[in-house]
């Protein structure tokens, strides 16, 4: 289904003098690339089943200066088009669509609804360092990646991938060389994330801390967020759930972003 990709050497790229870094293989030999394509194509086909609700808070916690909490909440579902995700914050909110056509849209501090070009969402969510880009994860479907292997990630085996953005991407965001993704064996769950710098290091993580199973389905508990550069981070806890939810018609459409999200039924809501 997905076209595979060589292990490019570093050096000079298509784009000029762009870094690309090169692979990183576990065992110190080319991985099985064809294994690679199927893991990679199995995981971009899971998700929360059905619709749902999630309640959050993030605690910012700068390396100097006063810590915050910001509280939130988002609903999803899956769709045709790629997962879409309403989130709220505050009085901002957001319409996220993932999958191999990402898309987003925006209502900042109760303004005019709009749709996102690729530079916003580059930008800080709420004054945090999580961006679009980290919710809605476009590079888990960029077709240039090799695999590198079966790694650890605290402890446990994952998969590990090296993914090179597009061209469009690269010239939004002429600092980011590619990113490192790392999926759990068994819970088929992404554990970490190392976005890498123009030299091929990390710059920002984003690391996955806990899981929680409800109604049969594992659930993200709380995520870690690492600015490798400033040593800020920021932790995205989920506080309760809502699964197999009946929402009215048009929940997800872009113009509802002006409209108060739904209610959730008490009675579904779970804590995590």
């Amino acid at each position: 289904m997905f076209a595979l990709v060589l292990a490019a050497v570093p050096g000079l790229t298509a784009q000029g003098t762009r870094f690309r870094p090169a692979p990183n293989y576990v065992a110190g030999g080319k991985a099985d690339q064809t294994e690679g394509a199927r893991i990679l194509g199995e995981f971009r086909e899971t998700g929360i089943t059905g619709t749902y609700w999630l309640s959050f808070e993030l605690r910012v916690m700068p390396r100097q200066g006063v810590e915050r909490l910001l509280e939130g909440e988002l609903f999803g579902t899956p769709a045709e088009a790629g997962p879409l995700t309403r989130l709220t914050v505050g009085s901002a909110r957001w319409l996220i669509q993932s999958g191999a056509k990402p898309a987003a849209w925006t209502q900042p501090d109760k303004g005019t609804v709009h749709e996102t070009t690729i530079v916003e969402t580059l930008q800080p969510v709420a004054g945090t360092d999580f961006t679009l880009f980290d919710l809605q994860m476009p590079f888990l479907h960029w077709s240039d990646f090799v695999y590198e292997g079966l790694a650890k990630v605290r402890g446990r085996p994952a998969h590990q991938f090296v993914l090179y953005p597009p061209a469009d991407f690269a010239q939004a965001r002429p600092d980011l060389s590619g990113v490192r993704v790392f999926l759990d064996t068994q819970f088929q769950a992404l554990v970490q994330v190392e976005q890498l710098g123009p030299d091929g290091k990390p710059a920002k993580t984003v690391t996955l801390l806990d899981l929680k199973k409800v109604d049969g389905q594992w659930l993200v508990k709380s995520i870690d967020l690492r600015n490798l550069g400033t040593r800020d981070k920021t932790r995205l806890t989920f506080k309760a759930a809502a699964l197999n939810l009946t929402l009215p018609a048009g929940t997800f459409a872009p113009a509802q972003l002006a409209e108060p999200p739904p209610a959730v039924p008490r009675a579904s809501i779970q804590e995590l």
